[in-house]
């Protein structure tokens, strides 16, 4: 009974997201649905649920998390005050005599923007609203469209300030120590949100690079998926350059200005989204796009979404507490060591990798698979606790460790049929776009990442070596 009360709470709480209930209800009111059993029949301690208010004040008083409605706060404020859809506009301009250029031009943007508001959706919805009508209206196939406006909304999971990045670095922090403890280490080291940003910068621009390499590819050896676009006379191009200039330049420094202060040790990551969320505020005053109703509705959108972060927070407390009641933790612990230490008689076991690697690899496709069905949010704070301590308990890296994660679920919210940002852009995308059509764009990015994620495996130093060279 024991064994099966923490495999049957986690596939009732994926039954239940399913049916369509609200997340943070699903994993809190399911687990003490759970617990109520578990009190009835003996299993389970009250005591675990007695832990619940100190979890609870211990996310209150998390001075790390204080960045997540900052940077949230950023976000909203740049797109109120149209950054993104006079960025688009002109960047279009400024590649549009390339074959291809539109699309490199979405795919920089996304990644600007996804640097300014590290939220997937949001991310996606805007370019989904901005420029799939240009791309479609410019002769783009919206096979090539939807793909790549899909795969550049999804380099906010990647490509700091992300927000998740924010949540793995709290979560992985206590793994790691939690880990080194484990191991018999009384003075462990501490991980930062600024190494997984720092780990996460060469990973992020090399997906970036590949993608503008594809739509090159595309752009010249199929060429009926891309059109070809006029040129422009030379004084043309010189002003379209010059507006591109003041487009670009006050975001890439208000962009400069949080990364560069977290990467100089000038700010914590914390004290960096303040600079971002009044950077925003600054930017928006110049563009003349501040006024009282403006600021109401970005505070208002802020407070929405950093509320439902924070309700997914304690609902995934209580789901926590709850599992680790019914030992779910210590029978996932004993399975993977057992893959790792090949202890066991299995035929699963014995076809995996050995060492590390075999562990890893179940934990990634498991992780990849919820993808479909959990946001981030509730897989940062429901599974990475769980397995988090076991994987770096046999030696992995935690900076390596969470861009695996972060590029793992960015590939996960892109795959079809359930991925995450394609109901975003299918929910703003016009009728006459087939949802067939969003499936195929987005699987050679899908490889693109998966791609990534080999090359990390097979060079961790790709995350690695740059935290290591920043804060020695």
């Amino acid at each position: 009974m024991e064994t099966i009360m923490p495999l049957l709470l986690f596939v009732t709480v994926c039954m239940v997201l399913l049916i369509g209930y609200p997340v943070a209800l699903s994993l809190g009111g399911t687990a003490l649905f759970f617990a109520l059993i578990g009190l009835l029949t003996d299993t389970f301690d009250p005591i675990f649920l007695q832990a619940l208010p100190n979890r609870i004040f211990g996310i209150m008083t998390n001075q790390t998390l204080v960045a997540v409605p900052l940077f949230v706060f950023m976000g909203v404020m740049l797109e109120r005050s149209k950054v993104a859809e006079e960025l688009l506009g002109t960047m279009a301009d400024l590649f549009g005599t390339l074959r291809g250029g539109l699309g490199i031009s979405v795919v920089l943007v996304g990644m600007l923007l996804a640097a300014s508001t590290g939220i997937v959706g949001a991310t996606v919805v805007t370019m989904g609203l901005l420029s799939l009508p240009i791309m479609l209206k410019r002769g783009y196939h919206p096979s090539i469209a939807t793909g790549t406006i899909c795969a550049a909304g999804t380099l906010g999971q990647i490509i700091p300030p992300s927000i998740i990045l924010i949540l793995l670095g709290d979560v992985l922090s206590a793994a790691y120590q939690q880990a080194q403890l484990n191991m018999g280490i009384f003075s462990p080291e501490t991980l930062s949100v600024g190494d997984l940003f720092v780990g996460a910068l060469i990973p992020g621009l090399i997906l970036v690079v590949a993608y503008i390499a594809y739509l090159l590819f595309i752009g010249l050896t199929r060429k009926h998926l891309i059109p070809e676009v006029e040129k422009h006379s030379t004084q043309h191009s010189e002003h379209i350059l010059l507006r591109s200039l003041k487009a670009l330049i006050p975001p890439l420094l208000l962009i400069i200005a949080v990364l560069g202060s977290i990467l100089t040790g000038a700010a914590t990551p914390t004290e960096a989204a303040a600079v971002g969320a009044v950077g925003a505020l600054i930017l928006a005053l110049f563009k003349q796009q501040l006024s009282f109703s403006v600021l109401k509705d970005v505070v208002y959108s802020t407070t929405q979404v950093t509320s439902m972060i924070f309700f997914i927070f304690i609902g995934a407390a209580i789901f926590s507490l709850t599992f680790r009641g019914f030992s779910g933790d210590v029978i996932i612990e004993e399975f993977l060591m057992g893959i790792a230490e090949k202890n066991s008689d299995s035929w699963l076991i014995h076809i995996l990798p050995d060492g590390v690697f075999g562990p890893l690899l179940i934990v990634m496709l498991v992780m990849f698979l919820l993808g479909f069905i959990l946001d981030f949010i509730e897989i940062t704070f429901v599974v990475v606790p769980v397995i988090a301590p076991v994987l770096l308990t046999l030696g992995v890296d935690p900076v390596w460790l969470g861009i695996m994660i972060a590029i793992n679920l960015q590939t996960s919210f892109l795959t079809p049929p359930f991925g995450f940002a394609l109901f975003y852009l299918r929910g703003v995308a016009p009728e006459n776009v087939k949802t067939i059509d969003i499936y195929k764009g987005v699987i050679p990015f899908i490889l693109i990442q998966v791609a990534m994620m080999f090359a990390l495996a097979y060079w961790p130093r790709l995350a690695t070596w740059l935290p290591e060279q920043v804060f020695k």
